[in-house]
């Protein structure tokens, strides 16, 4: 089997890139903040507080009341929480910073990493994250650090929001990446940083697609 490992700040693009990248060379793409989002949603329906400090809480309660499943349908992966499909709502804005908030708790990153390793082990596949390369596929076939200048970033993140017909301010898309940029490259638990083996793909002069054929040379290279 061969593991790409895609890493990289929130509006990076990893999530769109990787999963045209799958589609093009037969891969199965993996998308890992799905799960924290979902994780996060959990909390969220449950009145659950998402923090360090309750972690005990937030262990027991996924443990005994979450059933988290990866579907893969016609190379789409679907995310279903106790039966229930949620690809949708864990798209949401709310659902970003929730998503940031519980992957700074160890308990919930390590109820996630067999899923993960296991999709892993039985096929080829891109998986984009935000330790990737570092906790979840440290053996990973190529590994790459995705990213672009902040203000690139949120204006995509802002479009991508838009087109979806949210009503979002520039502004407040861009503090929250900040935010998030500080949030996941500060906590305790797995932080955002690239690889010592991992390749640093700059894509802030790219465009859509050529930053997909950036990435699919990387990959071919290490076929």
């Amino acid at each position: 089997m061969i593991n790409v490992a895609i890493d990289g700040p929130v509006g990076a693009g990893k999530s769109t890139i990787a999963r045209e990248c799958a589609k093009r060379i037969g891969f199965i793409y993996v998308d890992t903040g799905a799960l924290y989002r979902t994780v996060g949603l959990f909390c969220k329906r449950n009145d659950i507080e998402i923090s360090t400090d309750n972690a005990e809480n937030i262990e027991k309660a996924i443990t005994e009341g979450l059933k988290l499943e990866i579907r893969l349908e016609n190379g789409t992966q679907l995310v279903f929480m106790n039966g229930e499909n949620v690809s949708s709502e864990i798209r949401l804005p709310e659902m970003s910073m929730a998503a940031s908030a519980v992957s700074a708790i160890p308990c919930v990153r390590r109820f996630l990493l067999e899923t993960q390793r296991k999709v892993a082990r039985e096929n080829n596949v891109i998986m984009d994250g935000r330790d990737i390369g570092t906790v979840i596929l440290p053996d990973a076939e190529v590994k790459i650090f995705l990213t672009a200048k902040p203000e690139i970033r949120a204006k995509r993140r802002y479009d991508e929001l838009v087109a979806k017909g949210l009503d979002v301010k520039f502004e407040d898309v861009l503090s929250d990446l900040n935010t998030r940029d500080y949030n996941d490259s500060h906590r305790a638990e797995a932080p955002l940083k690239q690889a010592d083996d991992a390749i640093l793909l700059d894509t802030s002069e790219y465009d859509f697609e050529q930053s997909v054929e950036a990435v699919i040379r990387l990959i071919e290279k290490r076929q």
